[in-house]
């Protein structure tokens, strides 16, 4: 990426390290409020993350799109075909990770359960006793979507509609998928399109996923990356194009008007970002604003909010020239981005395996040995120990940049 545009490096880096840092908490029943998701409805600033991301995919793709098209159909394909692959599969991979689980078997001639470890398939099955004493067996399985996956998928389409329509008719693209899926959502459930029971999504997740392979994390099966509700997130890859092809094209001035090409540049996107809180919140009275079913006014609130981040930090650190250490610390996540997220989710998975009494393993040694003695309210240990993780990473990050070491995907 062009270093007049270290902004975007960094602003991608802070993203991916917000990410790290709300996934790993000392305990997840010790949380600050900000730290968590929106119970349904509404936001929280990690609701922000996500989105931001995906809105950092599509900066970067505004980048690198010249070259897929210099290159032609087979080289995009390729080029498109395999990124997408490799970042589904890894999130594929680290949903499957370590591949052993503990689970029920019955003890045999008896009606008694015991806990054994197994390597496990795509799907294994377990025994489950309720209240009464009956004992039922229970299919499992891996969970197929994932953030990675998500990603994959948005990135992918985004790509594909971006080469062959470019900007101003991909922008209309994007808006009928924003009104298609509101649509979609109305049609599936009109009672109750948009409650966690009602929402349409879920049974198509099931019907093409199986029910086995979803996210049970709501009490429910229930998938927050699942297939219909990427088709809004798309979208926000294809705003984070169309942004950053923005910025490139206001910013090629000729010499000596560099700043107020920028400064020009810059007001165009504060008056785009708030345009877009402004909708989102005007749409969020009909259709509201929801991360887990990543509603439309959802993706253009939150695109809205991005676009107000990057054109403060774009006016900071390219017309300001403040590149101090937070700037720094948080490029060094931008450079190795999806490989330190991945990261973050192997270590724990697989240091989990290694017992060392009372629920102590080596990855959450710290908190439970140390951080958990914290003075004061419970969520401050937890909180410690996610910036310890965070400083973790980004020591492997820095000790990677320092070599040049750069996992492209």
């Amino acid at each position: 990426m062009n270093q007049r545009f270290y902004s975007l490096d960094v602003f991608r880096g802070a993203t991916v390290c917000l990410m790290i840092l709300v996934n790993n908490p000392g305990s997840w029943g010790h949380i600050y409020a900000p730290l968590e998701h929106a119970p349904w409805h509404g936001l929280t600033p990690t609701d922000l993350v996500f989105p931001f991301f995906l809105f950092a995919v599509g900066n970067a793709l505004s980048f690198v799109m010249p070259r897929l098209e210099a290159g032609g159909d087979r080289v995009f394909w390729r080029k498109v075909l395999k990124r997408t692959a490799l970042i589904f599969l890894i999130g594929l991979f680290l949903n499957w990770w370590p591949f052993v689980t503990e689970v029920n078997r019955l003890v045999e001639g008896s009606d008694e359960l015991r806990r054994v470890t197994i390597f496990k398939g795509f799907t294994w099955i377990d025994f489950v006793k309720d209240k009464s004493g009956n004992i039922t067996e229970t299919l499992r399985g891996v969970r197929i979507m994932g953030v990675l996956q998500r990603i994959a998928l948005a990135y992918f389409f985004a790509s594909v509609l971006v080469y062959y329509l470019k900007a101003r008719k991909v922008f209309v693209a994007g808006m009928i998928f924003l009104l298609l899926y509101w649509m979609l959502c109305v049609i599936g459930n009109p009672a109750d399109p948009y409650s966690l029971k009602g929402w349409f999504g879920t049974d198509i997740d099931k019907l093409l996923l199986g029910e086995v392979h979803l996210y049970k994390g709501e009490g429910i099966p229930f998938d927050p990356e699942g297939l219909m509700s990427t088709l809004p997130a798309v979208v926000q890859v294809i705003f984070g194009y169309l942004v950053g092809d923005y910025i490139q094209k206001k910013s090629r001035v000729q010499e000596g008007q560099a700043g107020g090409g920028m400064y020009e540049m810059l007001t165009g996107l504060f008056v785009i970002g708030v345009a877009l809180i402004v909708t989102g919140f005007v749409w969020d009275m009909v259709f509201p604003i929801n991360k887990k079913i990543w509603t439309s006014s959802y993706v253009v609130y939150t695109t809205g909010l991005a676009i107000l981040t990057i054109a403060t930090m774009i006016y900071m650190i390219e017309i300001k020239g403040i590149r101090g250490g937070l700037a720094r610390f948080f490029d060094v996540f931008g450079k190795n981005a999806l490989f330190v997220f991945a990261l973050s989710a192997f270590l724990p998975k697989g240091l989990a395996l290694i017992k060392m009494g009372d629920g102590v393993n080596p990855w959450n040694w710290l908190y439970k040995k140390v951080l958990i003695h914290t003075p004061g309210a419970k969520e401050n240990g937890s909180l410690l120990y996610a910036i310890a993780v965070i400083t973790f990473m980004w020591a492997i990050c820095y000790w990677m940049d320092k070599k040049k070491i750069y996992v492209k995907v």
